[in-house]
């Protein structure tokens, strides 16, 4: 039976199902996918039934985001709270305090501050979780158009329902996921932006069926009766098979060219009809979305495992105290009778063993919990105020949406980055072109008064839309230049060679194109005074300096990817015929003419945009005889005809045409990098951050972005990989694993290149670990045509495998999962909506942003926590161990040698300052410094700040302090003294001694851990010695005023007016510290590290002199002016950028020696030879090489372009191969067919009415 399904489908429904990798599948399973995978079989089929809501039973279109419901909140975030080992710890302690007689310090002293804590953290996680409930609703309660009870109505998203006829107008986002039945458009057409799902700028077209074409009214859609057999809900986004029976009528296949999904938007189309297939949870937007996971940092992680530890060894000195006060009891017990009550009954171990638990667990800082929830607020408001990561174009801030993994960011090693939108801006501009050997677009530097003159002359050309900026054009053009004719015909092909629509809005002209490549080309020559204004099935008009002229349409020569380039072929105004061609240089190139010219000035400035990552274009034209023209025809008609493989037939067909081309010039269009991002990540990865791009983007357009923002260099080798099976996949992934050797999972620089084809076997399990040594040994790794999912599970390998911390950064929905996923997810505030930022940790306007986020707040942050983290429990240890040497003395009875609430007040009052000055204010060094020298982040990114050996040595050291602290004293008072009055000291008098020197010595040791000293650290060390004096002298006189702690009463007298005080209170905290400075002046003196260096130019102010012998001076090149860029940073100079030796930019191509250098890459055998073999490539087109031997062999031998083995399928594109299509090839639509529907000459509803009438 399964023949026969597969049959009557038709659309191919095992596609992508093929070898789906278990890893992804694993990830579904433990990560906690929001539903699992269902493959699409006949066993799972869904069935909707049209206009009978009451028999479409499927889940709701309402969806969430959030971490917590009302119901899910108290036991969610309990858990949370309690998976934390301290507060589990300090439960267990709370419960213990609860039984009689077994605490020495009270009842309530854990229960107060536990309760506290977890009061003040439920607040933060409601506040926070709130505002993704905010968002969640924002969604779900957007309206669309849904038929019920035959009209239309409008409601909420979250009401629509699976089988719901909804309509969509232009603009809107689809609220489901819906089967196209109608639409406003000629051919029944519409266009969509996936943006959100796959990263694609480019429009797809989507087309319904023809059997319901013309169901347009309520009256018709509402007679529709029958069903929708479908596959099951799953995750494929270019997939779907589907059947639509309509009773009385023959069965129709559904593919995905009729699908829209949800999270796409409507573009360019008045309005469409559709069934709802697919809701909620259950479309595939959601079906690539995984659950908001509890993220925890990798610090909490580290002193989660040292609380443990720290509670067995609080196990063990209860056990040893035990003992010792058996021992004793066994000893001593019958000598001491008279400290005995009558009904004294000796405890058992257990007993006993409880009470010193009590009195020991305070070993484990309470306060430490609300410490860091407040110092970590506290970080996360001076990111949200940070004025550098304020973005004045849309008024946007920084935003730190949780404050959990402030000190991650300091860590992050392995960095994922979506393309579009977060590296660029999303933005196409038609930015430089070269005419006749003549190349502008550029203000030379040796002109620049007169290029003011022509400004004045022009000021039209510069305009917000377009950054072509140079007004020689319009000049040259408008005064007679030799080349006037070659600039007027490169401005009319850009106008009438494309597949633009062009729509008025008043006297507005908006241009509607399926490629943003193209638009950008045609709104660039309208500036310059030629304007595309109307298009009819068999023309196009252009406005040409106020003039109009029209351009019969004969023939569209079709792009794709195989073919590089598009062509039309016109009749024009004059009657002549002509083709139009624009394309890649290298397609172009070699059918030129011989009599064409400016061939090799042309290609010398293509490789002049290629450095500079531009989307270069070459454009010529040839014309045509009657003749020629009506044979060809001839040919292109039986090829149009042909049954099987029609396509290739046609391509072939195209050939015989487009040749003898003559030549007028290149474009470079840009899309345009966001601010500084070059900058950026050169920087990063200067601070040993990986960084892989993953996008869903093409890979010539991901390559071409790869350049531009300096990921891959020109000198780098570049490994490729696009394949179409396990086995290939495996044995090129083996061969280059074995060629690599012993450089395998080192940084080698190299670039790998796959995508999402490929990857889908690489992450099969028996070749995922050989995938991911192979990516670890690159240098870049660009991941292209990837769905959600796929990214997820990429930041989930690296995750899991690699141990290292990993950031994700987008700014679309399709973005969501590996944001998620990864240990710090970042958003970024873009066009694309805000989820990303929604479902992110931390919110920012611009990619560059980056840097300051990780590099200054990270490492900052980084420090500060793990600062504050050893700081409390150095404290704690040093007071808290005082009551086991002091246990020794008082024959283990578990008496304290503390007053019980000075012991309370300890982490509350006296010592609670200096971790906040220590967690907020500290700085290991300036801004500055942290970004001249991005090397100083591989400090905190090691974590050698923070470890266990690093806990342990502060435990140790805290161990001899409180050794120190507590055997001084007593023997400083071994022969006891007599007060005035005749008075003896008692336990309490030892206990103020100590009390007091242990203020004084953790404060001061909070002195010695300050690297930055500021009014802050003052008050909070200073200011925590003050206020134990002023308290210890008050609260010696509160009794009997109030009535406790009586033993207190009038020790301020005796103590203060001890010498013995006195001369502890200098002695003792000196010599516990006397052995940290000792230390400290070693290891600087000794192993000095680069922070030290760096902190020592600081301190002698020498910030514009680098240590000879750490660092290299860089410089970064302005055309032929080089400014020291660590300089112009470390002095917090930012405007090099504008100063006026960077304009000399402007004028690189005269001031290059030679500007035919282009990028080496690596040829890589297709069989078996190993890498040794390989070796840079020569340019291998036979088009340049006429034109490269006659240029000095100086120039020639630095012309090597990537190639590939003659026997390999696919070649690698090189970086000048970038062309500006992205047109989807293969629609359910040709685009010959597609612009021939269109008259903008004509209204909207006359078009459609003259469509309809016609089909009829």
């Amino acid at each position: 039976m399964s023949a026969p399904t597969k049959s009557l489908w038709g659309w191919g429904g095992d596609a992508g199902a093929v070898l789906f990798p278990l890893g992804c599948q694993k990830v579904e399973k433990e990560m906690g996918w929001q539903q699992s995978l269902q493959e699409s079989d006949p066993s799972k089929v869904r069935t909707i039934y049209l206009n009978e809501p009451l028999r479409n039973s499927f889940c709701k279109n309402w969806i969430s985001t959030a971490k917590y419901s009302v119901w899910s909140f108290l036991p969610r975030y309990l858990y949370l709270q309690f998976s934390k080992a301290a507060n589990a710890f300090f439960l267990f302690i709370t419960i213990l305090q609860q039984i009689p007689d077994v605490s020495p310090t009270g009842k309530y002293t854990t229960l107060l501050p536990l309760v506290i804590i977890l009061m003040v953290s439920g607040i933060k996680e409601i506040v926070e979780d709130y505002k993704r409930h905010m968002a969640d609703k924002l969604v779900n309660t957007k309206t669309v158009i849904v038929l019920r009870e035959n009209t239309w109505k409008t409601v909420m998203w979250k009401e629509v329902n699976v089988g719901d006829i909804v309509k969509a107008s232009n603009g809107q986002f689809l609220p489901a996921d819906v089967v196209l039945i109608s639409s406003s458009e000629p051919q029944v057409t519409c266009y969509v932006a996936t943006s959100n799902l796959d990263g694609e700028t480019n429009l797809k077209i989507r087309q319904a069926l023809s059997e319901t074409a013309e169901m347009q009214t309520e009256k018709q859609l509402s007679s529709l009766s029958g069903k929708i057999e479908c596959e099951g809900p799953n995750r494929h986004f270019n997939t779907f098979v589907g059947t639509l029976y309509l009773n009385g009528k023959s069965p129709v296949p559904i593919g995905p060219d009729q699908v829209l999904l949800r999270g796409t938007q409507l573009k360019n189309t008045q309005w469409i009809l559709g069934i709802v297939v697919y809701t909620g949870f259950e479309t595939k937007f959601m079906q690539n979305s995984i659950k908001l996971p509890l993220k925890r940092s990798n610090v909490e992680k580290v002193t989660n495992v040292q609380i443990l530890v720290l509670f067995l060894l609080v196990l063990v000195m209860s056990l040893v105290s035990c003992v010792g006060a058996i021992l004793w009891n066994e000893w001593y017990g019958e000598g001491i009778w008279y400290i005995r009550m009558k009904e004294y009954i000796s405890h058992s171990l257990g007993f006993d063993l409880l009470v010193f638990i009590i009195l020991y667990h305070n070993l484990i800082p309470i306060s430490l919990l609300v410490t860091l929830e407040i110092v970590k607020y506290i970080q996360a408001m001076f990111i949200n105020w940070d004025e550098d990561m304020h973005y004045r174009g849309n008024g946007v801030y920084a935003m730190a949406r949780t404050s959990n993994l402030n000190e991650e960011l300091g860590q992050v090693k392995y960095l994922f980055s979506d393309k579009t939108g977060t590296l660029t801006c999303n933005i196409m501009t038609f930015k430089k072109c070269t005419i006749a050997g003549i190349i502008y677009g550029q203000f030379p530097e040796i002109s620049r008064e007169f290029s003011l003159f022509f400004l004045s002359l022009s000021p039209s050309v510069i305009t917000e839309s377009c950054e072509f900026n140079d007004p020689r054009l319009l000049y040259n053009f408008e005064n007679g230049h030799p080349t006037k004719d070659y600039i007027k015909e490169f401005l009319t092909l850009l106008c009438v060679c494309h597949t633009v629509v062009p729509e008025r809005d008043g006297n507005n002209i908006i241009y509607q194109a399926s490629s943003p490549d193209e638009a950008a080309l045609v709104k660039g020559v309208k500036n310059l005074g030629f304007v595309f204004t109307a298009r009819t099935p068999t023309s196009v008009t252009i406005e040409v300096m106020g003039e109009n002229f029209t351009f019969e349409i004969l023939n569209i020569l079709e792009f794709s990817s195989n073919r590089k380039r598009m062509s039309v072929i016109v009749r024009t105004p004059t009657g002549n015929l002509r083709l139009y061609c624009k394309g890649a240089d290298t397609v172009i190139y070699e059918r030129l003419s011989e009599d064409s010219h400016f061939m090799k000035e042309t290609l010398t400035h293509l490789e002049y945009f290629a450095k500079e990552g531009l989307r270069t274009l070459c454009v010529a034209y040839a014309d045509l005889s009657e003749e020629e023209y009506q044979q060809w025809l001839t040919q292109y008609k039986k090829a149009s005809t042909v049954i099987q493989d029609r396509m290739q037939s046609l391509e072939k067909c195209y050939e015989n045409i487009e040749k003898k081309f003559l030549l007028l010039g290149a474009t470079a269009i840009e899309d345009r990098l966001q601010a500084r991002v070059p900058e950026t990540i050169t920087t990063l990865l200067k601070a040993n951050i990986r960084i892989w791009v993953l996008t869903g983007d093409k890979q010539e357009t991901a390559i071409n972005i790869a350049y531009s923002c300096k990921l891959i260099s020109a000198h780098m080798f570049r490994i490729q990989l696009n394949l179409n099976s396990f086995e290939a996949t495996q044995q090129a992934i083996t061969r280059h694993c074995e060629a690599l050797g012993t450089q395998i999972t080192k940084e080698n620089d190299l670039a790998l290149i796959i995508d999402g084809e490929t990857l889908k076997y690489a992450l099969h399990s028996e070749i995922k670990r050989s995938f991911l040594n192979l990516a670890l040994s690159c240098r870049a790794v660009l991941c292209c045509r990837l769905s959600p999912l796929q990214k997820a599970e990429i930041v989930d390998l690296v995750k899991k495998h690699v141990g290292a911390i990993t950031l994700a950064i987008g700014d679309g929905a399709n973005d969501v999962g590996m944001i998620q996923m990864a240990h710090v997810g970042v958003g970024i505030s873009g066009n694309e909506g805000m989820l990303a930022t929604n479902n992110s940790d931390y919110a920012i306007a611009q990619f560059s942003y980056l840097e300051k986020l990780l590099l200054v707040h990270g490492a900052w942050n980084h420090f500060r926590v793990t600062k504050c983290i050893l700081y409390c429990f150095y404290k704690n240890v040093v007071l808290y161990v005082i009551e086991l040497w002091f246990a020794f003395v008082n024959g283990f009875s578990g008496q304290i040698v503390f007053e019980h609430w000075c012991i309370s007040l300890y982490n509350v009052l006296f010592t609670s300052l200096p971790p906040f000055s220590l967690g907020i204010f500290e700085q290991c060094c300036s801004q500055k410094s942290l970004l001249a020298y991005p090397q100083l982040y591989r400090i905190s990114q090691a974590g050698n700040t923070f470890n266990t050996k690093v806990f342990w040595f502060q435990c140790l050291n805290a161990l001899i302090h409180s050794f120190i602290l507590f055997w001084m004293p007593m023997k400083m008072l071994e022969h006891d003294m007599v007060l005035q009055g005749g008075y003896t000291t008692d336990y309490l008098f030892l206990g103020n001694f100590i009390y007091t020197y242990v203020v004084v010595t953790v404060c001061l040791k909070a002195g010695l851990e300050t690297q930055s000293w500021n009014k802050f650290s003052h008050i909070a060390i200073w200011g925590s010695i003050i206020i134990w004096l002023v308290f210890f002298a008050i609260y010696s006189f509160v009794w009997p005023t109030i009535p406790i702690a009586p033993e207190m009463a009038g020790q301020v007298k005796m103590v203060l007016v001890c010498p013995y005080f006195w001369l502890g209170f200098f002695i003792v905290p000196i010599v516990c510290l006397i052995l940290n400075l000792i230390w400290i002046s070693i290891r600087n003196t000794c192993k000095r590290t680069l922070l030290e260096e760096v902190r020592e130019m600081e301190s002698s102010r020498a910030q514009r002199f680098h240590p000879p012998t750490m660092f290299r001076r860089r410089f970064r090149y302005r055309g032929s002016v080089f400014f020291p860029l660590d300089e112009a940073v470390a002095t917090g100079d930012h405007s090099y950028r504008h100063k006026k030796g960077c304009l000399k930019e402007q004028n690189l191509l005269w001031t290059t020696p030679h500007p035919l250098e282009r990028a080496s890459f690596l040829e890589l055998p297709c069989d078996n030879s190993s890498w040794s073999n390989a070796k840079p490539a020569r340019c291998c087109i036979t088009i340049l090489s006429s034109y490269l031997t006659t240029l000095p062999a100086s120039v020639t031998g630095l012309a090597d372009v990537a190639t590939c083995c003659p026997t390999c399928p696919k070649a690698n594109a090189s970086p000048l191969d970038g062309y500006a299509f992205s047109q989807v090839e293969q629609a359910v639509i040709t685009q010959e067919e597609l612009i021939r529907s269109y008259d903008t000459t004509k209204s909207k509803q006359d078009e459609v009415t003259m469509d309809s009438s016609h089909s009829r």
